[in-house]
Parts: structure tokens; C-alpha cells; sequence
């Protein structure tokens, strides 16, 4: 009887382990309104969702667009110096993007192409950031990972 529950217990973990699901947030938008709604309380919310189920939900966020401005660490360092709506934001923003990458185990993955464009340097965004070569090349890889492709823009 104890070998049945143990092996009961053990089939339980492993199921649990594996019911992860995967999503790559292409975030575009510049809209604080909709970066907060779609990725800080989005992404809270679905994980959430899936530990409810005793699911786990790797998230991987591919950053582009206008949504550089969320990861800058110095805005007066940035194209975004005069953006008053985003520096009254900024710190508030900050503290909880870290928890997004923190707490949540968000993978943030920035296009370094346009950043040179822009004249953002690696010094001037977020430690957790990660750099990949361009956007395109970030989805392509997250969604052969076998990540649910979901657009913010």
C-alpha cells in the first residue's frame, strides 16, 4: 500500500512538471496604459492563472517599438527625455518591472539593432535585460521554443 502511495505522490510532481506552458509577449506599444494593463498586471494575472492549475508559465517578453522607454534606466540619458508622462512614471514603472523579472521569472529580451539606432546603450537599460540581435531573430527563437506568440503593440 505504501509503494502505491508513494508512487501515486511521484507521478503527481512529475505531471505537474510537466504542465508548463510557454508564451513570448512581442511588446511594441509605448502606451504606459496598455504596457501596464497587458505585461505588469497581464502577465501577474496569467501566472496566477496557471499556478491555480498547478501549472507553471514561462513568459519571455521581446521588447521593440516604442517600448524601449520602459527598460531605460536614465531617462535624461535617452531619447525619452522629454517624455514628462514617462518620467513622472519612471520610478514606480522600474520597481515593478524588476519584480516582473524577479518574482515572476520573466525573461526580457531587448532588439539590439534599433538600440543602436536610438542611442540607448547596454549601460543605460536594466541589468535583467538581455540583448538579442533584432526582434524578428527574438520571436523566431522563443516561438521555436514553442512559445504561444502574443502581440502588444
Amino acid at each position: 500500500m505504501k509503494k502505491w502511495l508513494l508512487m501515486l505522490a511521484l507521478s503527481a510532481v512529475l505531471c505537474a512538471e510537466e504542465g508548463v506552458k510557454q508564451v513570448v509577449f512581442d511588446l511594441k506599444t509605448g502606451s504606459i496604459e496598455t504596457f501596464e494593463k497587458k505585461v505588469l498586471q497581464g502577465i501577474a494575472y496569467h501566472k496566477s492563472h496557471y499556478e491555480g492549475k498547478l501549472e507553471k508559465l514561462d513568459v519571455a517578453v521581446v521588447i521593440h517599438g516604442d517600448a524601449y522607454k520602459f527598460f531605460v534606466k536614465d531617462l535624461k540619458n535617452s531619447p525619452y527625455k522629454n517624455d514628462q508622462k514617462l518620467a513622472a512614471a519612471h520610478d514606480q514603472l522600474s520597481k515593478r518591472i524588476a519584480a516582473m523579472a524577479d518574482t515572476y521569472e520573466v525573461e526580457f529580451l531587448m532588439c539590439e539593432a534599433t538600440m543602436k539606432t536610438l542611442k540607448i546603450e547596454k549601460s543605460n537599460v536594466y541589468d535583467y535585460v538581455k540583448l538579442t540581435p533584432n526582434s524578428t531573430i527574438g520571436l523566431i527563437d522563443k516561438q521555436n521554443e514553442h512559445f504561444a506568440y502574443i502581440p502588444i503593440h
